[in-house]
């Protein structure tokens, strides 16, 4: 234990904040759809493209240890900051499909990105991806703005918003 601090400041100190999320995981059925939807789609740049063996099956019970992960995000944004999205695929392994589309359930529920709303709509659209946009306009304390939920290709949602709502 460091110098002049007691063990009981040590429990009741509270840990260190965290700066922020580093990085969000998604496991795809089609990584290239996915980055297609992502890169072509939201925007956002392909960081890292690479496969990676670990023992991803004593880390998060992976079916293997082969996994080929895209980083995604934007490039000026250095890596030990955070906003970045991680794809990833088990090499020659079949994932189970997510559960039907449906009504929020306990569990991570959507991905949020800041964007041109409409533009990335029309991008999606022109992609035929996302499938049909929903939108409502919400009202915020810098007056009414519109946001849009779209679904990725394993039906993720993905919230699309001009700037925060709070």
């Amino acid at each position: 234990m460091p110098e002049g601090l007691h063990e009981a400041d040590a429990l009741t100190k509270p840990p260190p904040m965290p700066r922020g999320i580093h990085h969000s995981v998604g496991v795809v059925h089609d990584l290239d759809e996915s980055v297609r939807f992502y890169r072509d789609g939201i925007g956002l740049d392909v960081l890292v493209d690479r496969e990676v063996e670990g023992d991803w099956p004593t880390l998060f019970d992976g079916p293997s240890g082969f996994i080929r992960v895209v980083f995604l995000g934007d490039p000026e944004v250095p890596d030990v900051s955070s906003g970045v999205l991680e794809l990833i695929s088990f090499t020659g392994e079949e994932i189970p499909a997510r559960q039907p589309v449906g009504p929020p359930a306990a569990g991570l529920f959507m991905l949020s990105f800041f964007v041109d709303v409409e533009a990335t709509l029309k991008r999606l659209s022109d992609l035929r991806l996302g499938g049909a946009p929903r939108r409502v306009t919400q009202s915020t304390p810098n007056g009414p703005v519109t946001i849009a939920t779209v679904r990725d290709p394993d039906g993720v949602v993905v919230l699309l918003t001009p700037g925060s709502i709070t």
